[in-house]
């Protein structure tokens, strides 16, 4: 994009990884772009980083107040005053002064990994990891849960899409970055973590989760007694457009033409698989999503191949909830919008912004925002989600009933 390297797109709606991890795939470039290859800083040279119009004076003079009068209250013995001085101790402070850089911006999805979080990061997007299993996001400025991945200890434990993470074991999440949360979450397979929980409008509950090693699941696919061919696609993960592919061809040896894609509670993944995905309904250079960089520029992704396969005479349903979020609503609303699908079940996620993760150094790296997507007609994911054409509500009696109303609408819509 903005460099020379090779980037690969990733829709990661990202934060749950780490809950698993944190929030599962953001939309995400991953690429091997360096800002330094030195990890080695000297911290003495105070002229790099100057830009113009931009005074330094103020966080170099804390800086060397710092360094003359800072004792440290723990960890010494009472005969001992030690000031800061060590190499490691001042790398330290460059990275908290970097952090708070980024949440200067106010944005959750750009963060700074220090050499510890940016490997973790990394082995999260590799796909396994120790933690509770579910996607985290901000959404009116509150911690909340995007959707817990099928099958893991907070699916497990009851947890569901749109719940409100009011604390985590004892504290306290107002104000709290996706960052913060996710070093409270994780933790070794086997210890515990207590969630404070609010649901809609109901009273406050906690919900305590034993973490666990994480494996995401990709797709499942099911020909339904009354003819109706369903794929379930959990994430977009690099075996995704393979496992779809795979998968369509089951609905054709089907002789089915009644195509159900249930995208619920699906976070997001590797923004190539959603394009690859739309690309087998629709025709070659069509526009699956545009990203928007501000001040009107634009780019657009078009279907890769432009397949097209299927007819008029295919019946094409996607079932979306809270819990869809970044590739799968880009997925869906392209669908959508080209009138290839209709839509049921409650609005997305709207999780719509596409963030670049660049190597600072060989061991630290730098998530950041750059651009927000929007759908082949221009609407904005963040900012509106996507809307079903039919919205149908699925309670939590229902889901202790064994119920699926929002399953039940997408057959009857198939089969008008």
């Amino acid at each position: 994009m903005k460099n020379n390297s090779l980037v690969v797109k990733i829709g990661v709606a990202v934060v749950c990884l780490v809950v698993v991890g944190g929030s599962f795939f953001i939309g995400t470039y991953v690429g091997q772009s360096h800002a330094s290859t030195d990890s080695s800083y000297n911290i003495q040279n105070k002229d790099l980083g100057k830009a113009d119009n931009i005074d330094f004076s103020n966080f170099w003079k804390v800086w060397n107040v710092l360094d003359d009068k800072y004792v440290a209250t723990h960890g010494v013995g009472t005969s001992t005053l030690a000031l800061v001085s060590s190499t490691s101790s001042d790398q330290k402070r460059v990275y908290g002064a970097i952090k708070g850089m980024t949440e200067a911006l106010g944005d959750p999805y750009t963060v700074f990994f220090p050499p510890e979080e940016s490997k973790a990061f990394q082995d999260e997007i590799a796909g396994n990891f120790e933690g509770v299993g579910m996607e985290l996001g901000i959404k009116e400025d509150v911690l909340t849960v995007v959707s817990p991945l099928k099958n893991t200890p907070a699916f497990r434990a009851g947890i569901l899409s749109g719940d409100k993470i009011l604390k985590i074991d004892k504290t306290i999440t107002a104000g709290i970055s996706i960052d913060q949360s996710i070093k409270l979450i994780r933790g070794k397979k086997g210890t515990d973590v207590a969630f404070t929980i609010q649901r809609k409008d109901g009273e406050p509950f906690e919900v305590k989760v034993t973490r666990d090693t994480i494996e995401v699941p990709t797709i499942e696919t099911i020909k339904r007694a009354d003819g109706v061919f369903v794929i379930k696609l959990y994430s977009f993960t690099g075996q995704s457009s393979d496992l779809f592919r795979n998968a369509l061809r089951e609905f054709v040896l089907s002789n089915s033409k009644k195509l159900l894609i249930d995208l619920r509670g699906n976070p997001g993944g590797y923004l190539d698989a959603a394009v690859d995905m739309a690309s087998w309904f629709l025709p070659s250079g069509k526009p699956v999503v545009r990203e928007s960089f501000g001040e009107g520029k634009q780019e657009v992704v078009s279907s890769s191949r432009g397949y097209d396969i299927f007819n008029d005479s295919l019946k094409f349903v996607i079932l979306i909830d809270g819990g869809s979020a970044s590739a799968s609503e880009i997925l869906a609303g392209a669908l959508h919008e080209y009138g290839k699908a209709k839509l049921v079940g409650t609005k997305s996620f709207g999780k719509g912004s596409v963030q670049e993760l660049i190597q600072i150094t060989p061991d630290t790296s730098l998530k950041v925002t750059i651009a927000r997507w929007l759908t082949p007609k221009g609407f904005s994911i963040s900012d509106n989600g996507i809307t079903p054409d039919y919205v149908v509500n699925l309670t939590p009696d229902d889901i202790k009933n064994k119920k699926d109303p929002q399953m039940d609408k997408a057959i009857e819509v198939l089969n008008q």
